[in-house]
């Protein structure tokens, strides 16, 4: 027993070391600042903004940044109204909510199962690591968007259809850097010692292995993440993802990409795309900084 509690008090120790690094990482935290700064728009967005961001003001359409509603000289735009007459920062600051909705469940969906085909896939080798390696790779051969918007076609229009189909391919790419990892774990000593005790597969996958190997799947959660955020926007912007009327950053980037083109109401378009970036990078330093911190 001693040596089973000196083994839990070493990973225990390890695992503070770890958190501390993280802690300490300016990267990770730069990225967790401005992702949690959306995920309370997200939450708190409504509150936040100074006017209802569904409301029209008919005779304020397309006005610039700083201007007063020529109906309510207390109205004041501070990033100016769009196509409809709508206030622009309303619309930024509530726009969050639908794109922290679905990207996060994609996310869960696509590691959750792909953390599943990759322990089977790496722990059983042969038949099924082979048809199952070879229909992944075929499928990935296709380009995402044009699967997602095929799928999306036949499915219909839905958050929760948005979120399945893109966490079935997320969950092909998981699959293979789980699979991976659980190649360099299966023929170590621990593994081999739970199948001398008559250890049945699925408590050596999930209680032996899968703790072991929970660092890439950390890693490839945050980046999966900002791939949902991307992928997300891109489908709303060529109309088959969040729907009207919600105020989605990208949709307010669809809607008013007609005026970007025409070149004189950029403030329509730039912050809602400027928060979309924002998000993305925000992952992408917390991805960074895990990896930084796990790599040590």
């Amino acid at each position: 027993m001693s040596a089973v509690a000196a083994a839990q008090g070493v990973r225990s120790q390890a695992r503070r070391e770890t958190l501390w690094r993280l802690l300490r990482s300016p990267t990770f935290l730069v990225g967790t600042l401005i992702v949690g700064f959306w995920i309370f728009c997200a939450f708190y967005g409504s509150k936040l903004a100074p006017y209802d961001p569904l409301v029209q003001y008919d005779n304020d359409i397309t006005v610039p940044p700083g201007s007063t509603s020529v109906d309510d000289r207390h109205v004041h735009f501070l990033f100016g109204t769009d196509q409809l007459g709508r206030d622009v920062l309303s619309r930024v600051l509530t726009g969050a909510t639908d794109t922290l909705r679905i990207a996060p469940a994609a996310t869960l969906v696509g590691i959750v199962g792909g953390t599943v085909l990759g322990l089977l896939m790496g722990y059983f080798r042969g038949w099924l690591d082979d048809v199952l390696g070879r229909a992944i790779d075929a499928f990935l051969a296709l380009p995402l968007l044009i699967v997602a918007i095929t799928a999306l076609t036949g499915l219909g229009h839905s958050n929760r259809t948005l979120v399945l189909v893109i966490g079935f391919a997320f969950s092909l790419t998981v699959s293979r850097t789980v699979r991976a990892a659980v190649l360099a774990e299966r023929d170590l000593d621990y593994i081999q010692a739970a199948q001398l005790r008559g250890e049945r597969a699925p408590y050596i996958l999930f209680v032996e292995i899968l703790p072991n190997i929970m660092g890439p799947i950390i890693v490839e959660a945050t980046v999966r993440l900002g791939y949902a955020i991307f992928t997300v926007a891109a489908l709303t912007f060529l109309g088959f993802g969040v729907q009207p009327p919600s105020p989605d950053w990208s949709l307010q980037v669809a809607d008013n990409f007609t005026l970007l083109v025409q070149g004189d109401f950029a403030w329509t378009v730039l912050p809602p795309a400027l928060a979309i970036a924002s998000l993305v990078v925000g992952v992408n330093l917390i991805a960074d900084g895990l990896q930084e911190t796990l790599d040590r």
